[in-house]
């Protein structure tokens, strides 16, 4: 399936429908009075959160997205049938934005959360509202309203806790397959990754979390070079960045220590929040060479950045050093975890009207 990671579509809410002008018409009761009833709602458009879709692709065929009118009134005081709400399904971590007006609506992170985007119109009210001791015979109703109408713009951020990042074949796609049950694309030559790749470490039977991995940065990538600009998005979801570079790389050019440098003032140029998430370094590939001289490579590379983070040194291949690394990643999150306040993001997401069945 191809990854798409935004998206526009037009969301349109249904009409309300027109309240009723009408009489009482029985036998043996000449003087009946006014009994038109009101319209029904318009139904309503919602954006719902579906943890097995991983993009955004059905929405680059499928962009407009039409809740139904409600009916009108009729007479004996009948109201109109409400139309019903539409709900459409969108993966976790999408978030949502007027496209005429730059206002976000909200961002959908939680399987089966709802996040209202168009409301239904209300419905017209009936000439019954407006009788009276001087208007017995009222003509007058009050149409339904419009539902509303937007052009949204989708864009998918990935929800994981670890997000990988590194230079093209840093290790990434290895570490990944490593770790987790993910197989993304692994090969001697640049830019294997050509889209996120998510992933599930478990530690235990009640412990895990997910990794993602995303296209390799090269510089000037703040610029729009190469790919993973595209990506460094879905980064600012993670709550953990391993930053992976090569300990033993192949020409005097990739040292370690100006490589970490150079990625570092690519995320400043981007978003300098990054570089003030929780990075640890990472030195990879430690299988290319003995392994006292990778250990004390990785120790001067530390000693020279002046790295106060912590740092491992792992060979993905091997598989050494990787389960140390994932335990260690897990204690961090369940501590960041039992910092975070009880509230979130998922509470701002969501539209207080989505509380009941009906947003009238």
């Amino acid at each position: 399936m191809k990854f798409v990671d935004e998206a526009s579509i037009t969301v349109s809410a249904g009409k309300g429908g027109d309240g009723s002008s009408s009489f009482r018409r029985e036998k043996y009761i000449p003087y009946g009075g006014p009994d038109g009833g009101d319209g029904g709602r318009g139904g309503s458009v919602y954006l719902e959160g579906d943890s097995g879709l991983n993009t955004l692709v059905d929405f680059r065929h499928l962009r407009k997205h039409k809740a139904p009118n409600g009916q009108g009134g009729a007479g004996r005081n009948m109201t109109g049938k409400s139309g019903e709400d539409i709900f459409v399904r969108v993966p976790l971590g999408t978030i949502a934005t007027n496209e005429e007006t730059g206002e976000r609506l909200g961002e959908v992170t939680a399987d089966g959360q709802r996040l209202l985007v168009a409301r239904g119109g209300k419905g017209g009210l009936g000439n019954l509202h407006f009788k009276s001791s001087t208007n017995r015979a009222p003509r007058q109703t009050v149409p339904g309203a419009p539902g509303e109408e937007r052009e949204l713009h989708l864009e998918l951020r990935v929800l994981a806790d670890v997000g990988l990042l590194g230079f093209p074949n840093a290790g990434k796609s290895t570490l990944i397959s490593a770790v987790s049950a993910a197989h993304p694309k692994v090969a001697d030559y640049p830019f294997t990754t050509l889209y996120p790749n998510l992933g599930v470490v478990r530690i235990d039977f009640d412990r895990s979390f997910v990794i993602a991995d995303i296209p390799g940065l090269i510089e000037g990538a703040a610029e729009g070079t190469g790919l993973g600009i595209q990506f460094l998005k879905h980064l600012q979801r993670t709550r953990v960045l391993l930053h992976l570079v090569e300990v033993a790389p192949m020409t005097p050019e990739d040292d370690p220590v100006e490589q970490v440098r150079l990625l570092e003032r690519e995320l400043e140029k981007f978003d300098p929040g990054l570089l003030d998430m929780p990075r640890w370094l990472v030195f990879t590939k430690a299988d290319l060479m003995p392994g006292e001289q990778a250990q004390e490579r990785a120790e001067q590379a530390v000693a020279d950045l002046g790295w106060t983070a912590p740092w491992a040194l792992i060979s993905a291949v091997t598989k050494s050093g990787t389960g140390e690394l994932m335990n260690r990643v897990s204690a961090e999150l369940e501590r960041l975890a039992e910092e975070e306040p009880e509230t979130g993001a998922l509470d701002e997401a969501v539209d207080p009207a989505v509380a009941g069945p009906d947003v009238t």
